[in-house]
């Protein structure tokens, strides 16, 4: 569905990416993981075409995207759901959904569709269909995030630090929400800091660190790998070292 070829993003004369390659399969969830300061929500706004590439190449469904408008990047299928939420607060939650149904806005009955499906998904939203966007809670707001982007009807979902600032609670209620929508045909690519929570939905992932990916491969290889506990802070020693450590 999704390749990346090479991706290079400079801010000044510093690349923020720097030759940046994957693949994401149509129907994957997959992972983007790494400390803070990495790459990952440039390479995310990369893709939405919110900042420009300086070198390579960006195939969504065999079409090169690349440093193609925000506008075009949803309109062929990806949509994005940026780390802060970027709700409109003095906006209803309603208002909110239909901003995200801009491009068929003319399609009145998909559109309703469209409404119904995602309140089967987040039901709050549909109890708090004309209440001001601003003054949900935090983890209202971000189910507003998701179900905005939804009415987009991607394809591909971006998803940057959706658990961020949530209860427990709250980000295992959203991951379960990831799962469905992934039963459901959608494919996702997750910035996420809650590590395990992550990789526990997805198929696949990627470590980046300073802008390279220095790791990729299944969920489960990255849960245990050298190079995850390095990206975290962590140390390189073996799990048998640390238990000598400890002893």
């Amino acid at each position: 569905m999704l390749k990346i070829k090479k991706l290079t993003v400079q801010y000044g004369p510093l690349p923020a990416l720097y030759e940046v390659s994957l693949e994401i399969v149509r129907g994957e969830i997959v992972s983007l993981l790494g400390p803070n300061g990495a790459g990952k929500t440039t390479l995310l706004l990369t893709l939405s075409g919110i900042l420009k590439t300086t070198e390579g190449r960006i195939i969504f469904e065999g079409e090169d995207i690349t440093n193609l408008n925000p506008h075009q990047i949803v309109s062929r299928g990806i949509g994005h759901v940026p780390q802060g939420r970027h709700i409109f607060p003095t906006l209803s939650v309603m208002d909110n959904l239909m901003l995200g149904a801009y491009l068929h806005r003319n399609e009145k009955n998909e559109i309703k569709k469209d409404l119904e499906w995602i309140y089967q998904l987040l039901p709050v939203l549909k109890e708090r269909t004309h209440q001001r966007a601003g003054t949900l809670s935090g983890g209202e707001q971000q189910m507003l995030s998701i179900g905005r982007a939804m009415m987009g009807r991607p394809k591909l979902l971006l998803l940057d630090e959706p658990s961020l600032g949530l209860a427990p609670r709250l980000t295992d209620e959203i991951f379960a929400t990831f799962r469905e929508m992934n039963r459901k045909g959608l494919t996702l690519f997750i910035v996420e800091q809650e590590i395990h929570l992550s990789l526990s939905i997805s198929k696949r992932g990627y470590i980046l660190i300073n802008g390279r990916f220095i790791k990729e491969g299944s969920a489960s290889s990255l849960m245990e790998s050298r190079e995850l506990r390095i990206s975290l802070g962590g140390d390189d020693r073996q799990p048998e070292e640390d238990e000598k450590a400890l002893s």
